[in-house]
Formats: C-alpha cells, sequence, structure tokens
C-alpha cells in the first residue's frame, strides 16, 4: 500500500511557482545531493500518447530499481505535459500508462524510495488526480484568476512579499502600477522584480512609479489601468492617446469603454460616496477594513468579492482622484458613459468619435469641484 510520506506532487497552472516549489522540495528531498546515479529525473514533456506510455514506463522502471550504490533514491517526473485534456492525456495509450503508473504506486514504494511528480496541468476528473489526493503529499499553485473580484490586492499581496525578500519596497501608486502591468503569473513576476532590483543598485530600494514605467513592458491590462489613471486625472489628452492606440491595434472600442472607462467612472462614483462616510483614506487595510465595518446597506451595492466581503480594492485606487469630481457630476458621468455604450451597440455613429467625446465629458467633470 501506498506511503503518503514517500509520494509528492506539486501540480497548478502558476508554471514558475510550480517549478519553483518542485525544485525545491527535489533539493529537500535528496539533499541537495544529485549525482546523476542515486536519483533519478525524467523528462515528462510527451509530444504524442506513445511518448507519453514511454515516460510512464521509464518512471514504473526507475521506481521499481533500487539505487545503485544502496540508500535513499528520489524519481522526479518533471514538468508532465500529458495529464492535461488534450488529445494526447484522452488517448487510450496516455491513460494505459498513466494506469500502469497508478497501480506501480500504490503497490507500494521499495524502502528508501521516493517519488516527485510536477505538472501545470492535471485532469481533475481522472482517477489519478483523485489517488493523488488520497494518497500523496499534494502542493497546489494556480495563477490568481483576474477575472473575479479582488484579485488586484491578492496579487499586491504576492508582490510585495516577493519584493520583500529582495530588500525592495514600493510606493503605493509605483505598487498599483506594477500589478497591473506584470499581472498574476508569478514567473512574470519575479522575472519583472529581479530587473528592478538590477536597475535600482544596493543604494537605492525603493521603486518609484518612474522605475515601473521604465522597465516594465505596458501589457493590455497596463494599458486599461494606464487610461483609467488619466481619466481620474483629467488628463484627455493621455487617454485619448492610449484609446487610439487601442483601436489602432484593433481593440474593439466596446472592449475599451467595458474595460476601462465604465469601470473607471463606477468606481470614481463608489469611492466618492464611500469618502463621505468618514472612512479613513490614508492607508489601504484601515480603509479596507472601515468599509467593512459599514452598515450592511452602505455596503451591500458596493463590488462583492466571489469569497465574501467587499472588494476595496479598486475603491482604494480610485479614492485619491475623487476630490477632483463632485458627486452629482459624477452621476451625470455614469449616466453618459450608459448612453455612450448603448450608442456603440445599437448605432452606427463612429466608435471612436463616442469615446473622444465621453472622455471629453469625463475630464471636463475632473475640473469640477
Amino acid at each position: 500500500m501506498a506511503d503518503k510520506g514517500n509520494i509528492h506532487a506539486v501540480i497548478g497552472t502558476d508554471e514558475g511557482r510550480v517549478k519553483e516549489e518542485a525544485l525545491r522540495l527535489h533539493r529537500e528531498l535528496t539533499g541537495g545531493n544529485d549525482d546523476g546515479f542515486t536519483h533519478e529525473t525524467i523528462d515528462g514533456t510527451a509530444d504524442n500518447s506513445d511518448g507519453a506510455f514511454a515516460i510512464c514506463q521509464s518512471v514504473v522502471e526507475a521506481l521499481n530499481t533500487l539505487p545503485f550504490f544502496g540508500g535513499e533514491k528520489v524519481v522526479w517526473l518533471k514538468s508532465a505535459t500529458f495529464l492535461i485534456d488534450d488529445v494526447t492525456g484522452r488517448s487510450d495509450r496516455t491513460l494505459s500508462g498513466v494506469e500502469a503508473l497508478k497501480d506501480c504506486l500504490d503497490a507500494g514504494l521499495g524502502n528508501g524510495v521516493t517519488f516527485l511528480l510536477s505538472a501545470t496541468g492535471i485532469d481533475k476528473r481522472r482517477a489519478f488526480w483523485k489517488w493523488l489526493q488520497k494518497h500523496a503529499e499534494v502542493k497546489s499553485y494556480d495563477k490568481i484568476d483576474t477575472s473575479r473580484e479582488g484579485w488586484e490586492e491578492e496579487v499586491a499581496a504576492l508582490v510585495e512579499g516577493r519584493a520583500k525578500d529582495l530588500g525592495l519596497s514600493f510606493d503605493d501608486d509605483a505598487l498599483e502600477l506594477f500589478v497591473m502591468l506584470a499581472g498574476e503569473a508569478t514567473r512574470q513576476i519575479n522575472s519583472e522584480l529581479e530587473k528592478i532590483d538590477l536597475y535600482l543598485g544596493e543604494d537605492r530600494r525603493t521603486v518609484t512609479i518612474d522605475d515601473v514605467r521604465a522597465l516594465v513592458p505596458m501589457s493590455r491590462a497596463g494599458v486599461v489601468f494606464e487610461i483609467g489613471k488619466a481619466l481620474q486625472g483629467g488628463n484627455a489628452a493621455r487617454a485619448l492617446e492610449l484609446i487610439d492606440q487601442q483601436l489602432e491595434r484593433g481593440e474593439s472600442a466596446i472592449g475599451v469603454m467595458r474595460a476601462s472607462i465604465i469601470p473607471t467612472v463606477r468606481n470614481l462614483f463608489m469611492a466618492k460616496v464611500v469618502s463621505e462616510t468618514g472612512v479613513p483614506t490614508n492607508h489601504y487595510k484601515s480603509f479596507a477594513g472601515a468599509i467593512d465595518r459599514l452598515p450592511e446597506v452602505q455596503r451591500a451595492w458596493l463590488p462583492q468579492k466571489k469569497s465574501g466581503g467587499v472588494n476595496a480594492y479598486p475603491l482604494f485606487l480610485s479614492i485619491g482622484a475623487v476630490r477632483n469630481f463632485k458627486l452629482g457630476t459624477l452621476r451625470k458621468v455614469m449616466e453618459s458613459a450608459l448612453k455612450a455604450d448603448r450608442e456603440l451597440v445599437t448605432t452606427g455613429l463612429d466608435h471612436r468619435l463616442v469615446l473622444h467625446r465621453l472622455v471629453a465629458e469625463i475630464s471636463t467633470a475632473a475640473g469640477k469641484r
């Protein structure tokens, strides 16, 4: 019978974290001493079902072969690609190989033999995954879901933790921009932080917004964020420049409207209402805590996390800009945004003109305190 202590699986969609944790665990299990004879690492990249079957056979053989010099042995099936739900993963040949591997593990490994599996994807409907859950030490690292409310807060916490390890700290605006530009993938976040670390050198350890703009490439999410920041600051020229760039790259006007302009206007309006309740606005944790303590009737209409509670992060990002707007003016801007969205969908008006006119109205509103 399988021993849970000598079977390990590192699984998840976050490729960077999976590879990092699997390597760390392998070093821990081998004591950092892999001479190429005692332990075996088998590449899990399969081009087709025959390749997947052959890999599984190699793993079974490695697990059944005692260490050449005695002692302990770690067999690492590294970066397996054939456990997902695709043509190769669904093949009978692949499934036969995986079943043979499962049977080998279920029969129990020899004394001192440890199995380590790493994969960035696995079909969780299959028997192999269910077996791993019961019989292996499983660590899961999935990418943060950016379609869920509150993802920015999760990414910001991850970035701050990684930056702290490097001895870096962020100005508030710089952290906000970094989160939007670098995205949710740990590998990308680590890469950009290492780049900033080298750029700043030993004498300067605080990351400014100019550093982020200079070093971190602007993704689609970053453009969306920058359009929003320009609108909040009443910088019509910058907003129009970015919008025109997106349209020239093939982005639809409706996409720009619903990804950036409408959320920006909505968050400004909500942040303005919240600011008038007297919640502290100088520190995020204090701000979020104060919102959670508001009466239910004042919280129910605010953006909610799927896990529960108000998604305060986008409101906090807008709080510094709301002093530029009056509440009544923001209400009118929301109505104008709704009208513009309807025009984009139902009329033949020039889409670029519709967006430009709305940007001009928002920028004018920013000057009406």
